[in-house]
């Protein structure tokens, strides 16, 4: 099974079911096979990362810690999202490009015109694009189906049109005839093309969700608004918004943003998160390029992706995707 370059929700099931069983949504710990960072010699410059909005605080916090370790780098950091990567790696004015979604075909085709040889994805943290209410919202759980018809102008996924909440399962007199609300990201988001593909079955938005520039203010939207509904990465999670439990199927079993559900790969929006670099075949990556994705993988940056929000990879893929920098 190849992971390099795009890897399907079933594919993350069959990745990641080994480490279902030893997370609870109580406690999330790195895999204790993820071994620590061992600082080198010979690091030292500048680079630039250029890309996701998602994983725009992870880039920081691993900046941060990184630079503890080698006082005298620098990381530039740019978020407005993952569409923004391929272009900057091509262009080379990016070391880094941090994506919350695979690369699409024509991007890794850009990509190879130029330089001959493709992009290589980094996987550096695991997500559960989470669907967002309003704390004080009493709904729990949808179905993609209904995420579909929530969204999305042409239901590509089926189902009848859902434009207010009581349509939605919330037949309460207080909300029953209330419009929801719909608050999303930019078309150059990674999270807005991850959840046209897997939430909207690949249909067209409506005219009516409101594109936000980043994950924090779709949150805030939906903490805001008591009728919002929006779509955001865990990491994002605030006191004010609470996930859906979501079914991939009508009649199927729900599953939360919980590691267990997440990991297995039930919960229907698990992904990975991808940092993607330019590494020619059988050349060693510049060091300091190297030595970042190092600690981005190790038990220190994979301790900053809990402390973000997020969920740390399993030690079998730490290990594949170390194998790709050496």
């Amino acid at each position: 099974m190849k992971h390099n370059l795009k890897v399907a929700p079933l594919a993350l099931a069959l990745a990641l079911a080994l480490a279902a069983s030893s997370l609870s949504a109580q406690a999330v710990k790195v895999d204790a096979g993820i071994p620590g960072y061992s600082k080198t010699s010979g690091v030292s410059g500048n680079v630039s990362s250029i890309g996701s909005d998602t994983l725009n605080n992870l880039m920081t916090l691993w900046a941060e810690g990184f630079r503890r370790q080698y006082p005298n780098i620098r990381v530039q950091i740019e978020g407005k999202g993952s569409s923004t990567a391929p272009p900057a790696m091509i262009q080379g004015t990016a070391q880094f490009g941090p994506m919350s979604r695979p690369m699409k075909a024509d991007e890794i085709d850009g990509f190879e015109k130029k330089y001959g040889y493709k992009p290589t994805a980094i996987r550096v943290a695991v997500d559960g694009l989470a669907v967002y209410v309003n704390k004080d919202n009493p709904l729990q759980q949808l179905t993609v189906q209904e995420v579909d018809a929530i969204f999305s102008k042409g239901r590509a996924c089926g189902g009848k049109p859902i434009a207010n909440w009581g349509q939605a399962g919330l037949q309460d007199g207080a909300w029953a005839g209330k419009p929801l609300s719909l608050y999303g990201r930019n078309s150059a988001s990674g999270t807005y093309g991850f959840f046209k593909e897997n939430a909207l079955c690949k249909g067209d938005y409506k005219d009516t969700v409101k594109e936000q520039p980043g994950s924090a203010s779709v949150v805030q939207g939906v903490t805001e608004d008591k009728f919002a509904i929006g779509y955001s990465g865990i990491g994002y999670r605030t006191s004010g918004v609470k996930p859906l439990k979501l079914a991939a199927k009508k009649g199927g079993q729900y599953y939360g943003t919980d590691p267990a559900d997440v990991y297995s790969g039930n919960y229907p929006l698990a992904r990975y998160l991808y940092v993607y670099v330019n590494k020619a075949p059988n050349k060693p990556l510049d060091p300091l390029v190297r030595e970042f994705l190092k600690f981005a993988l190790s038990k220190e940056g994979q301790e900053i992706v809990v402390k973000d929000g997020y969920l740390p990879i399993p030690a079998k893929v730490f290990q594949e995707e170390l194998a790709k920098i050496q």
